[in-house]
């Protein structure tokens, strides 16, 4: 999400999946016809996609206009149900200079969407480099997500910006299917992800979560147990405490590491509700084993996730389940990269999986995901005010979150750069205890409109905390 977006004119890509419902020369003749097409949805629909799915379709370029240089796209294609999508690229160094467009048919009238923007850079949220979630081959090139609620349809179009090499060079007119190999301005690799979140699994009864009789997965009875000293196991909610048993469960969580004066005056805002990875239905076989965490947590990085406002708060769930899969299928990262994630209700959601009141390692600030936790709130904030609720769970999440480590929320600190574009690795940087990603990394994130609510956030937490 870099500061200055390119507006251009280029290649325009389109994607499009074969689907199996008729021969080929039939499909071809029955699509102008709307009953054929009518039927075409309703065959599609009837493919059960509950636990959720990912369509990887490549992009081409296709004819080529002479006077605008730009290639126009293939016409709309039906596709299984979606809800979420986004654009990836072979090459995470790479950069797609350029624009993203995308219009989508919706499942429930077939109405289609005007052309709606989707925001080119993303893997700036990524794991910092030189660490095992960011080798080479593993992880890929980006937009950030986009909301579009259930869809069949999809059209896309990708344009470089004016200058870029290629740009209005000749395009394949071929009529195929296949893959661009590599367009000429564009990063090689292109392809449309269209994101089925599925339905969260029926939450369980407290009794069922026992480690030793659980019907959960080895991996989802290890995402609830680093929380077993918050909540019981299995779990779809750590409930709220007020300020005195908040401090009473820092001191038995991080007592032996408090000095007297902390002892006797700790200075923690209450611990907010906060929705567990079992509560927002995560699919634990998605991710890796394994948690990955970092000595202490000096500050939190507040982002947007870019992936639009339409969005109902009885929805979260599924944007979340949408993020994940896309995080750890589409770009390759071992986990969601986000620590938690807060909706524009104001309701908190734990993220990468570890142990919330854990310094658990993400992947959101790249170059400072080492003694952090990055929050994400759901929306784009670039020309749209953040809620009053959305600013509010924040600073109470930054308040107890940082408060567990000793933390002034209004207060300065220091980190040691992982690598990125704005510093060198191992340089100390002097940052705000609770900053936007756009003071560690060269990005528009989290957005105008939220970054310039984080010294309202910053005032709200310290008091939460009681100072």
């Amino acid at each position: 999400m870099r500061g200055i977006l390119a507006s251009s004119i280029g290649v325009t890509c389109a994607a499009a999946l074969a689907l199996p419902l008729a021969p080929p020369a039939t499909a071809a003749a029955a699509r102008p016809a709307p009953t054929a097409e009518a039927a075409t949805r309703a065959a599609v629909t009837a493919q059960p996609d509950a636990p959720g799915s990912t369509q990887s379709l490549p992009l081409r370029p296709l004819t080529h206009d002479r006077v605008s240089g730009a290639t126009l796209g293939l016409t709309p294609r039906t596709v299984r149900h979606f809800s979420l999508l986004g654009v990836i690229w072979d090459d995470a160094a790479a950069e797609l200079h350029g624009s993203v467009q995308v219009r989508t048919r919706a499942a429930a009238d077939g109405g289609w969407s005007d052309w709606q923007d989707v925001e080119t850079h993303y893997t700036e949220h990524g794991a910092d480099p030189g660490t095992s979630e960011a080798a080479p081959g593993r992880v890929r090139g980006a937009t950030a997500p986009l909301w579009v609620g259930e869809s069949d349809g999809v059209e896309v179009r990708v344009r470089p910006e004016p200058g870029e090499p290629g740009a209005g060079s000749e395009a394949d007119d071929s009529g195929d299917d296949s893959p661009a190999a590599g367009s000429p301005g564009l990063p090689s690799g292109l392809r449309l992800e269209l994101i089925d979140p599925g339905d969260a699994a029926a939450p369980l009864p407290a009794e069922a979560a026992d480690a030793r009789t659980s019907p959960l997965s080895a991996e989802a009875t290890a995402a609830s147990a680093a929380n077993s000293s918050l909540v019981a196991p299995g779990a779809t909610e750590i409930p709220a405490l007020d300020a005195e048993r908040t401090r009473q469960e820092l001191l038995s969580l991080r007592g032996a590491e408090l000095t007297e004066e902390q002892r006797a005056k700790p200075y923690i805002g209450p611990r907010p509700a906060i929705v567990t990875r079992r509560g927002w239905g995560a699919n634990e076989s998605l991710r890796e084993k394994r948690f990955v965490y970092t000595s202490k947590v000096k500050a939190a990085f507040v982002h947007h996730t870019a992936s639009g406002n339409n969005y109902t708060c009885a929805q979260a769930p599924s944007l979340v389940r949408g993020f994940y899969r896309y995080h750890v299928r589409s770009l390759g990262w071992r986990d969601i990269g986000y620590n938690f994630l807060v909706d524009k209700c104001g309701r908190i959601y734990e993220g990468r999986a570890g142990g919330v009141a854990k310094a658990v390692m993400g992947a959101h600030t790249m170059g400072f995901n080492s003694n952090t936790t990055g929050i994400a709130v759901i929306g784009s904030y670039g020309s749209k005010k953040p809620s009053s609720s959305a600013k509010k769970a924040v600073a109470r999440l930054t308040a107890w979150k940082l408060g567990l480590h000793g933390m002034n929320p209004r207060a300065k600190t220091y980190l040691k750069s992982g690598g990125g574009n704005l510093y060198r690795k191992g340089k100390k940087v002097r940052l705000n205890v609770i900053s936007g990603h756009r003071d560690g990394f060269n990005t528009s994130c989290p957005g105008g409109k939220l970054y310039k609510k984080l010294g309202t956030v910053r005032s709200t937490a310290a008091r939460y905390q009681g100072r």
